[in-house]
């Protein structure tokens, strides 16, 4: 599953400004101490599974308990008086020591008229659920009520553990209101903190803190080598920043999610992280920086991105191309993550042929180039193709043109919707041509599968490995430059300059030593002059033309 951007999507729910006023606890029975009868809560609404409970109590005399089943059991209460703009803080506590159970918050805006609001579901649906733990647990989080919001759903769920139903997790002392609550220093790190390089991303994931105080969220610092490893100071919360000109960025996470992608990288360079949990906002901001914080370093690869789209900002580069069925191409939604979706299911299987197609991008003929995503399926149908062509118009019947089925040169999905990432597909035969990518969906009237489709990447290599940089060098002067280039390479060979999107803009022969180049038709930005030698050995370096 596609992990959510680090750095790019803020979680604003940490920066918070502390509140002018205060509005009491909105929500009827936050303690449940009261009950109509031994299953029925006073004041709420739906109770699946609910039974009063006066030994295991975090405040007063009840909790309630809930059992799980074989599907989630549901425990809410629908609160009035939503103000659009206010901040509400969110909070309730809960005890889950069981291995037959645990839950989550599964909480909503809704406007006036009931319909359901997706703001904020990254804190108020997140993916992660309680870990046993024979302590109470206090989940709080603070998030503002989107424009057309007039009510919250406060809602919990029990769900069963690892195919074990029966079991019980406790809630108690339920809060929603614009009351600031300050909470202790977390008690824990989180544990399994880990950076993984992906071409010129990292990820980074981990597992959420446990203990008495869990976080409000996380911070997490990125630096580069030689600069030193920063600590934030209680009182003074550390802002988003992505910039890394100066060696370091950093990003806000809220608790719950325990993996993000690190963007903005260049190529080839090794990156440290460390992450510290915190409770609380603005000037009453809780770093935990005692002990030893976690930490973890990758390296990005030596690629450079020729197109990458996630389908955060619908579908972007790809466009969607119906020729058969009522069905088409989607952007959609789940637990915050965004992908490109096609099913000919809708109330029946329905025969459908849909494409998704995105280009023309130029390759070029001394880089090797090559295409990644990530995918999912579920339901019985035709397999999803991946095909390219050269001489599809960008417009037409995808029918009339040729393309080139290269479904088996990626892996896909095993089913039941689990992600799988397509490796590398190798598209080196086309260099030299303006090619167009294709996703093909087909369906019938007796099956149609599901398929979804994330992470799509076009890259080059911006060398071929480690032989490369012993057996070919070459080096560019003046750098930036403007109408003329020295190039100085240790082999004769060709060398060849190219644009961000690998479009090679001219070609010629150089001798071993000093080659004059003539550049003064280059537009000014930002190029790769790459030296292949006799042995088929690469090596580039950057260009800035003024």
């Amino acid at each position: 599953m596609k992990r959510i951007y680090f750095l790019t999507l803020i979680a604003t729910v940490f920066m918070m400004p502390l509140f002018s006023s205060a509005q009491s606890n909105m929500v009827y029975n936050a303690g449940l101490e009261e009950w109509d009868d031994a299953n029925t809560p006073t004041g709420w609404n739906k109770y699946e599974n609910i039974s009063q409970e006066s030994t295991i109590v975090h405040e007063g005399s009840y909790s309630a308990a809930q059992i799980s089943a074989s599907s989630s059991k549901k425990f809410r209460q629908n609160i009035q008086g939503v103000v659009p703009g206010t901040t509400y803080t969110v909070s309730f506590w809960f005890l889950d020591n069981d291995p037959a159970a645990k839950c989550r918050i599964w909480s909503y805006w809704l406007k006036a008229d009931g319909s359901y609001l997706d703001d904020n579901a990254e804190e108020l649906r997140p993916s992660t659920f309680s870990v046993d733990n024979p302590d109470w647990q206090h989940f709080v989080v603070q998030v503002t009520a989107p424009d057309s919001a007039a009510k919250f759903r406060f809602e919990v769920r029990a769900y069963k553990e690892s195919g074990n139903t029966g079991g019980k997790v406790y809630y108690d002392d339920f809060y929603f209101g614009t009351e600031e609550q300050v909470l202790p220093e977390p008690s824990n790190y989180p544990t399994d903190f880990t950076a993984t390089a992906y071409k010129v991303f990292i990820d980074l994931s981990w597992t959420d803190a446990a203990g008495d105080q869990l976080p409000t969220g996380y911070l997490i610092y990125g630096y580069k080598d030689g600069v030193d490893m920063p600590v934030p100071t209680d009182g003074f919360p550390v802002e988003d920043d992505d910039d890394w000109s100066d060696g370091i960025a950093s990003g806000n996470v809220p608790f719950g999610m325990n993996s993000v992608r690190v963007d903005g990288l260049d190529a080839n360079t090794t990156y440290h992280f460390v992450i510290y949990p915190f409770t609380n906002a603005g000037e009453n901001i809780d770093y935990k920086t005692d002990g030893t914080p976690p930490t973890a370093s990758a390296t990005t690869e030596n690629v450079e991105l020729i197109e990458y789209w996630d389908f955060d900002d619908e579908f972007g580069p790809w466009n969607a191309y119906d020729v058969a069925g009522e069905q088409h191409w989607e952007v959609k939604e789940y637990n915050g993550n965004k992908f490109a979706k096609m099913s000919g299911y809708q109330g029946g299987s329905h025969a459908n042929e849909d494409w998704l197609i995105s280009g023309p991008y130029s390759l070029p003929t001394d880089t090797p180039v090559f295409f990644n995503f990530d995918n999912s399926y579920k339901y019985d149908g035709e397999p999803l193709k991946f095909y390219v062509s050269t001489n599809y118009d960008g417009s037409g019947n995808p029918n009339d043109f040729e393309w080139t089925d290269l479904s088996d040169e990626a892996t896909w999905s095993e089913g039941n919707y689990t992600w799988a990432n397509s490796g590398d597909i190798d598209l080196s035969n086309f260099g030299g041509s303006a090619i167009y990518l294709a996703f093909k969906y087909t369906s019938t009237d007796e099956a149609s599968s599901t398929w979804k489709i994330d992470n799509t990447m076009l890259f080059k290599n911006i060398t071929t490995g480690v032989n490369d940089i012993e057996n070919a060098e070459i080096s560019v002067f003046p750098n930036p430059a403007r109408d003329v280039i020295n190039v100085n390479t240790n082999a004769e060979g060709v060398v060849s300059v190219a644009d961000l999107t690998g479009k090679t803009v001219m070609t010629e022969a150089v001798n071993k030593g000093e080659n004059r180049l003539n550049i003064s038709n280059l537009h000014p930005g930002v190029y790769f002059v790459i030296l292949k030698t006799s042995e088929n050995n690469f090596k580039a370096e950057k260009l800035i033309v003024k």
